[in-house]
């Protein structure tokens, strides 16, 4: 025989705890997943600490004709400056690359006058660009990163 008392109810308390201690769980889990994945992006050694003329080797294998390069860590936001004198006019191609995470730009110069920017996302890939030089003169291209630290690598070379 079931008795009904007014004012009396079956409580609920204990389907809301389980539930919350599900929610919680999810959450720790989601965040975990979250610092994996970040951390998964991230480059796979230290930057600090890699070889630059080995790295330079498979990332960005010399080209014939170069008239300016370099390579490098940038391990600061301090952008990294190299100058070429007596580079003639003409049409050149700038080939860089950048490892690490972030993205690295590339800005070139001809005798204090900006000729173009160029970025690279830093995982590994290369990219290009052309760049018209209306005059002979000195080259400056200057390397920089508001992502350090991060590996550099670029050339100058003549364009086909």
């Amino acid at each position: 025989m079931f008795l009904h008392i007014p004012g009396l109810r079956r409580s609920r308390t204990r389907v809301r705890p389980a539930r919350s201690l599900r929610r919680g769980a999810l959450g720790a889990a989601a965040g975990a997943a979250v610092v994996l994945a970040a951390t998964a992006c991230s480059a796979a050694g230290s930057v600090e600490s890699t070889d630059v003329t080995a790295w330079k080797a498979t990332a960005l294998p010399a080209a014939g004709g170069i008239v300016l390069d370099d390579a490098g860590k940038i391990l600061k936001r301090d952008p990294i400056v190299k100058t070429a004198t007596g580079i003639g006019a003409g049409n050149y191609v700038l080939t860089i690359s950048c490892d690490g995470g972030g993205k690295a730009f590339f800005e070139v110069s001809l005798d204090g006058a900006r000729l173009t920017e160029a970025g690279a996302a830093c995982n590994g890939s290369r990219e290009t660009s052309r760049i018209k030089v209306p005059a002979a003169g000195t080259v400056q291209i200057s390397a920089s990163s508001v992502d350090a630290p991060l590996l550099y690598a670029y050339q100058l070379t003549p364009a086909p």
